[in-house]
């Protein structure tokens, strides 16, 4: 089998070093951008004039043969997974296509910089479409926020009871996450430079002038010339960032999925999940388990573990291009698929969620919500507030102590602790709908 390499040995690749660093196994998903940029380069080989018309004609004609196959699936039902890698591939399916002519399509082109073009092209494909699958999400809890919004439930800290918040605020939250994560997949988008010439680490004789490309339809920015030839060969910044967005994603969505598993649970009994989004389990007939959301926090680690590799790989690596950056395909790939199957995933889990409004209603008779409320009501009188909070530190131990609720104390205890305090004014207070309006200082979107 040909390689695009070789001329110079004399022996063939040791079988154990040829599986050993065959990279064609996940490799492939590059192979619509290896086409799309071999159809760009064949543009700059026929301005540099080192392709006649009829040569750039043949070579398109093969390139865009094999990219219709790689778009409609049938590419990979019979992909030879023998060569070393998806660009060795489509060069050997380019060879039977277009014949002889097909041997110049390598001109002033090494793998280094075919690979840092093919690999920025896909990111620059997926992080529209993670961008694309985060804003469906985003509707998605808004119509559930909405549906819901007269739903008040306990807010907590430290998983403790705090204050009553709104079920639509407690969407909102996850709302500002998602579209920091869209700022940040943006910011990715546009540090990626579409960069042709850098050759193998030096540059190439063409004309820079001649790589200067428009941006079209297969490529969604324009392709520049080349800066620096070493950094772009060398460069993995962009996987990294891109890998460090999709970890933070992963992080927000683990703890989306952490809300709805202590939800679901009888403990809290917030929530219903859909039977298409739970498991059962193979002993205890009654469990209702809510497995995929496990699986999306568990995910997370995968998602941190992917950065931190490439990370390591690229630690300390002389420049320029090094053969251990061939490790940075598997963790970018799954990293993506990841996220994208996660962010599906709970788009149609929030579809059919219900939320039961009885048990939530009980967690909030806990009296202990308002305290803060209650403090506040006294500043309003003028107590300083530390002062306050010592009185109702006082109210709530007088409440431990008799064993009963603020709202059975009689007025005389109530007074003792501040005259101002008696039942009527518990009453209005102790009232979740009143706690979440009496809050002022958040402008609401």
């Amino acid at each position: 089998m040909n390689k695009l390499w070789g001329g110079r040995f004399n022996k063939k690749t040791n079988k154990l070093v040829e599986n050993f660093s065959r990279s064609i196994q996940f490799d492939q998903k590059l192979a619509k951008y290896d086409c799309i940029g071999s159809l760009y380069h064949i543009n700059v080989l026929r301005k540099a004039k080192l392709l006649t018309v009829a040569e750039h004609a043949k070579l398109k004609k093969g390139l865009k043969s094999i990219l219709t196959s790689i778009e409609k699936g049938a590419f990979f039902k019979n992909i030879d997974t023998t060569h070393e890698d998806i660009h060795s591939y489509i060069q050997a399916l380019l060879e039977k296509k277009a014949g002889m002519v097909a041997l110049k399509l390598h001109t002033c082109r090494s793998r280094n910089d075919q690979v840092v073009f093919d690999t920025k092209l896909y990111c620059l494909d997926q992080l529209t479409k993670t961008v694309d699958l985060i804003i469906l999400l985003d509707e998605t809890l808004h119509k559930t926020a909405s549906k819901n919004k007269d739903i008040i439930i306990p807010g907590y800290t430290h998983l403790q009871h705090a204050i009553p918040i709104s079920l639509y605020d407690y969407f909102s939250a996850y709302h500002e996450m998602l579209f920091r994560d869209i700022d940040r997949l943006a910011d990715a988008f546009v540090n990626i430079e579409l960069t042709f010439g850098a050759g193998a680490l030096a540059g190439t004789f063409i004309n820079h002038s001649h790589y200067v490309q428009k941006a079209t339809k297969g490529i969604p920015k324009p392709i520049k010339s080349t800066t620096n030839a070493i950094d772009v060969v060398s460069d993995r910044d962009y996987i990294i960032e891109s890998l460090s967005v999709l970890a933070i994603i992963g992080m927000h969505l683990s703890r989306l999925a952490e809300d709805l598993i202590l939800w679901a649970s009888k403990e809290f009994s917030f929530i219903d999940i859909d039977d298409a989004f739970c498991t059962g389990s193979s002993l205890m007939p009654q469990k209702k388990n809510p497995d995929v959301l496990e699986l999306i926090r568990g995910n997370t680690g995968v998602l941190y573990g992917n950065l931190i590799n490439v990370l390591v790989v690229m630690k300390g690596l002389p420049l320029s291009y090094n053969r251990d950056m061939q490790h940075d395909k598997e963790p970018l790939f799954k990293s993506f698929e990841i996220t994208q199957q996660v962010l599906e995933i709970l788009t149609e889990l929030f579809k059919n969620i219900a939320f039961n409004k009885e048990s939530i209603a009980k967690q909030l008779d806990d009296e202990f919500l308002y305290a803060t409320d209650i403090a506040d009501y006294l500043v309003q009188k003028g107590v300083p507030f530390k002062t306050a909070h010592s009185l109702i530190g006082t109210l709530i131990q007088t409440k431990i102590k008799k064993k009963t609720n603020l709202l059975q104390m009689d007025d005389k205890t109530l007074k003792s602790i501040y005259p101002d305090l008696n039942k009527a004014v518990l009453k209005k207070i102790i009232n979740p709908k009143q706690s979440v309006q009496a809050k002022k200082s958040v402008k609401r979107k």
